[in-house]
């Protein structure tokens, strides 16, 4: 199901012999379906580790690089993997009338009411979150570094995508509204524009959820019940523009596209007031939420370690004080995370 086509030049790191090997590719993929962009889903994977308890937090902080790198792995996989578009939202007017509260907790139930053609038509990332999660305990119990690795990545890209609002609707980028362009400016352009002003510390430690599939379900009506807020506000906020003004054209790859102006944008964060950054830190609080979890329910295994970065206790005082990016040491703000 693709939706809004983009290209994005990425930076993929190989590991070979313990040398670092940087590739430049270049992929299409649906941009309408990323979700947050690759800055932000960076960001709560960073940030997701700073809530966790010892010893998972060290163990999870020496991997940093990793889970940050692959945090946008899911985004990437959908060039070669027909399956992965409806594993990142949920349409959930698709489902009938008050579908957020109405939807089985669990897959087996939705897919008998629904059948699994429909949701993988219309979405089912509750479902993959659920999935994920038991993956992730089942390779947190083995001990299995590099499969611990992977689910948590994924894992969290994810939870990520069931935070942002336009991934609970079947306006998923305002196209039924005339509002066309709407999902990139809320979870990309937006964040782009003010992440240097978000509050990225919050105080939350991770806790152990005891029913994940309420839990992600709860998160999923908040994100949907602020669709209407955000729609509403686009068009208050354009009524201060002309169409010159809020438009503009560019030429990409050949094309002439029409996108929003960053005047537009900064107007439009303005209106949003703190909604994207609360949507930024819900999100990182449940990734962190769902590791520790996993690892409870793996019988929290002692992990192979290495010496515990010095680096840590001068993050997580940075963290604190809401300094990882003037300090330096928000990975998604540099230009290619380091291995």
């Amino acid at each position: 199901m693709v939706k809004v086509l983009s290209i994005f030049v990425l930076n993929l790191q190989y590991m070979f012999n313990k040398k670092t090997v940087y590739i430049t590719l270049a992929f299409i993929f649906a941009i309408g379906l990323s979700s947050w962009g690759f800055l932000v889903h960076r960001t709560i994977h960073q940030i997701a580790i700073y809530s966790l308890p010892e010893p998972l937090q060290s163990y999870m902080h020496k991997e940093m690089n990793n889970l940050v790198s692959n945090a946008t792995r899911p985004d990437i996989r959908r060039n070669t993997d027909k399956t992965e578009a409806p594993k990142h939202f949920i349409d959930l007017e698709a489902y009938g009338p008050n579908a957020a509260n109405n939807m089985p907790l669990d897959w087996a139930s939705a897919s008998k009411k629904y059948s699994e053609d429909t949701l993988f038509k219309y979405g089912y990332v509750p479902y993959v979150i659920v999935n994920q999660l038991e993956k992730l305990t089942a390779a947190f119990r083995s001990k299995n570094k590099d499969s611990i690795l992977f689910y948590a990545a994924d894992l969290g890209h994810y939870i990520g995508d069931a935070h942002v609002p336009l991934h609970t609707s079947i306006n998923y980028d305002g196209q039924l509204t005339g509002q066309k362009g709407l999902h990139s400016l809320w979870e990309a352009f937006v964040p782009e524009l003010r992440i240097d002003q978000y509050q990225l510390y919050n105080a939350h430690q991770a806790t152990y959820i005891k029913n994940p599939s309420e839990a992600i379900w709860i998160d999923i009506r908040k994100a949907a019940a602020l669709v209407p807020e955000m729609l509403a506000i686009e068009k208050e906020v354009s009524i201060q523009f002309k169409p010159e003004t809020k438009y503009k054209t560019q030429m990409r790859y050949g094309r002439e596209t029409k996108v929003y102006t960053k005047e537009f944008a900064e107007a439009y964060a303005n209106g949003l007031g703190p909604t994207v950054n609360a949507q930024l830190i819900a999100s990182a609080n449940m990734i962190a939420d769902f590791w520790y979890t996993a690892w409870v329910n793996a019988g929290k295994p002692l992990l192979s370690t290495r010496e515990i970065s010095p680096n840590l206790s001068a993050e997580l005082k940075s963290f604190k004080m809401n300094h990882l990016i003037q300090d330096e040491l928000l990975l998604s703000k540099k230009e290619k995370p380091e291995n």
